[in-house]
């Protein structure tokens, strides 16, 4: 139920939200990857982005703290997914944090990127992504 006083049934059914969104945007981590030499043992900035989008049942309807999707729960799960492991592909860094997004409740697309901005000075970043079918 909307909480704006006086606006509850005045939207039309057609700008009814058609998906919903939450975004974690450009989390830099230090991570172990690489498979060069010179990059094993020496943690690199990882940059991961995830886009989740979910149903509508588990979308906050009202203001209410445990109605929403837990942000903390999401990047905690991250940093404990990539700490103190060590990678050889930022693919299978992506892999990993598709799968435990994917497994969580109320889930229906997803995207996530990993980037390592501080490989070549002549650009911003070189990364990977993954996206299941995306909505609209």
């Amino acid at each position: 139920m909307s909480e704006f006083i006086g606006l509850h049934g005045l939207v039309p059914a057609v700008l009814a939200p058609a998906t919903r969104r939450i975004m974690l945007e450009d989390l830099d981590l230090p991570v172990d990857i690489g498979f060069h030499a010179f990059e094993i043992g020496t943690p690199q900035r990882l940059r991961i982005n995830v886009e989740v989008w979910l149903d509508a049942a588990n979308f906050p309807q009202d203001d209410r703290v445990d109605a929403a999707w837990d942000y903390d729960s999401l990047r905690t799960g991250i940093v404990a997914l990539v700490a103190g492991r060590r990678f050889n592909l930022q693919e299978t860094v992506c892999r990993a944090v598709y799968e435990l997004v994917a497994a969580r409740i109320g889930v229906v697309a997803l995207r996530v990127s990993t980037r390592k901005p501080d490989i070549y000075a002549d650009c911003a970043a070189v990364g990977v992504e993954m996206a299941s079918k995306l909505p609209g």
